[in-house]
């Protein structure tokens, strides 16, 4: 006990000692400290450059430092952001931005300029795609440039983009913190160094870094952005983030109030703010906020095809897995209901193209039949499978080992640090393995290209190596259609295939999960779980 509270005596000097920095600056008042959004990120982040904000703990930071062409709303629909407005051709591959003259760069001396900054050009758009696409700079985004033949800067305020051929999700993929406007002069100044000095155009500007500790944002000054009362964006002075890695620490520091969110409901606390049906707990509610919405995240395990293990190469055996747990279990008592079952298809629900197609639900009989029938053709007695998982989903891969024994398979379960599931998943070293699709834009397309046979890892994100000539047909056709309705069709179809020849096992639609002090307003959740400040507003206590 006395180590405990040491600890978060420690975590708590640490935080003051935060916010002791953002209010250090002249001109500061005590009546704006408390204006400061607090959160902590569990995992360490290595930049702050758009150009490689690839997972959400970069996105959320970069996100607020940085904006694009175009920008999504909390209802996933494309919004003006840079670019006021824009014009699609009629074969759908031209696309023609106008820019606002009105936006600025954070100040910074490498600007040269009286008042240091200026204001962002179709020029800088070119400089930033062309940063993006340069080898030397070896940009994980650089792929959202695949598709595109030429961009050009017509004009100050006019910039145009030419596509090699159609595609329907494009505007949404723009959308991406990977297509933000960077400045030229900031970027050549620093050099590799400007991932831990960033200069963009958003509603908070980098001020402090301490890598691992504490990382400070403050208040854009020259945001361009206005709400609905023609009042600047954002309300909040600053944004305070540490870096706590242990969640039950986190926890702990968000029920004594010293941080402001929480972003996830890690097993280490969930019972103790969340009964058993998923509501909060009496003793939180009339200080804390919860909310959950649909998140664009399908859970589930995926099976490496290319492997030499005759478990994982039998469809039999794959379809016995997905019969063989209770999903709706699962999420009833694993996470606290915060989830849906997978018992559709691998699109995830609040996306045109999720459909009710009929998935795995929990059939123990024909499981124990599907085992039988692969045991009675192979003569292997005895199958089993290993499962890839890191700590975070131990609990679920026990289970799932748990009901599978009962059913006559037996699971393995390797535990393995975050990073090595990466790598072990994407270098096809594990048979199967624990894995999530977080949507990169909304559209069906970006699920379905996981099993695209061109997409095959390193080379593309189809990390179980799944071929179908049948399935490849359809997704390129799909590509080629504009109208959502018809795309629908062609994507239903697609993910029935995925679900017959069983090359995963869809665990649960996700969930965002925010819990927030009632001090906050304005925070609003979305599909995609982006980090959106702009609109918060913090209550004085």
């Amino acid at each position: 006990m006395k180590n405990t509270c040491s600890l978060l005596l420690n975590y708590s000097l640490l935080i003051l000692c935060i916010l002791s920095t953002i209010g250090c600056d002249k001109g500061d008042t005590s009546d704006r400290d408390h204006q400061v959004f607090r959160y902590n990120e569990q995992y360490q982040i290595s930049t702050l450059d758009p150009a490689f904000a690839r997972n959400p703990p970069i996105i959320w930071p970069v996100n607020q430092l940085f904006n694009g062409l175009v920008q999504l709303d909390n209802d996933l629909n494309v919004q003006p952001d840079i670019a006021k407005s824009w014009e699609i051709s009629q074969d759908a591959l031209t696309y023609t931005f106008i820019l606002r003259d009105d936006v600025r760069f954070h100040k910074h001396p490498a600007f040269n300029t009286k008042d240091s900054t200026r204001i962002v050009t179709a020029a800088d758009f070119v400089y930033s795609f062309n940063r993006l696409r340069d080898p030397k700079i070896a940009s994980p985004g650089s792929w959202v440039l695949g598709n595109v033949a030429s961009y050009s800067a017509v004009n100050d305020t006019t910039f145009i983009i030419t596509l090699k051929k159609a595609f329907p999700a494009y505007l949404g993929l723009l959308s991406m913190r990977y297509c933000s406007v960077v400045p030229k002069e900031v970027t050549t100044h620093y050099g590799n160094e400007f991932r831990s000095h960033p200069i963009g155009t958003g509603p908070f500007k980098f001020k402090r870094w301490e890598e691992g500790v504490k990382l400070v944002l403050r208040k854009n000054e020259l945001y361009y952005e206005k709400d609905e009362d023609g009042v600047q964006l954002p309300y909040l002075e600053a944004v305070a983030i540490t870096f706590l890695p242990d969640k039950q620490s986190e926890f702990l520091q968000f029920a004594q109030g010293n941080i402001d969110y929480l972003n996830s409901l890690d097993p280490s606390y969930k019972d103790e703010i969340l009964t058993a049906s998923g509501t909060l707990r009496a003793k939180y509610q009339d200080r804390v906020q919860f909310e959950k919405v649909p998140w664009l995240n399908t859970e589930y395990i995926g099976f490496y095809l290319d492997s030499d293990t005759p478990e994982v190469q039998s469809a039999l055996l794959r379809k016995a897995v997905n019969y063989g747990f209770d999903r709706k279990k699962m999420i009833t008592y694993l996470r606290n209901g915060i989830g849906k079952p997978a018992v559709n298809g691998f699109i995830p629900k609040g996306l045109p193209g999720y459909d009710y197609i009929k998935g795995y639900e929990y059939d123990g009989t024909l499981s124990r039949k599907l085992i039988a029938q692969y045991i009675k053709e192979t003569g292997d007695t005895s199958p089993e499978i290993t499962i890839g998982t890191n700590s975070q989903y131990l609990d679920i891969c026990e289970y799932i080992q748990r009901e599978l024994q009962k059913v006559g398979l037996k699971v393995n379960i390797d535990v393995m640090p975050p990073s090595t599931l990466r790598q072990m998943k994407s270098s096809g070293e594990l048979d199967a393995f624990r894995a999530s699709w977080i949507a990169d834009y909304p559209d069906a397309e970006n699920y379905l290209s996981l099993f695209y046979s061109k997409n095959f890892t390193p080379n593309g994100p189809n990390y179980t190596h799944f071929k179908s000539a049948t399935y490849d047909s359809l997704y390129e056709h799909s590509l080629s259609i504009t109208d959502i309705g018809q795309r629908k069709k062609l994507y239903r179809t697609m993910d029935s295939l995925i679900i017959d020849k069983s090359p995963i096992i869809p665990l649960y639609y996700d969930e965002v999960v925010r819990f927030t002090q009632k001090t906050i307003s304005g925070f609003e959740p979305n599909a995609q779980n982006f980090l959106v400040l702009k609109y918060v507003k913090k209550q004085k206590l």
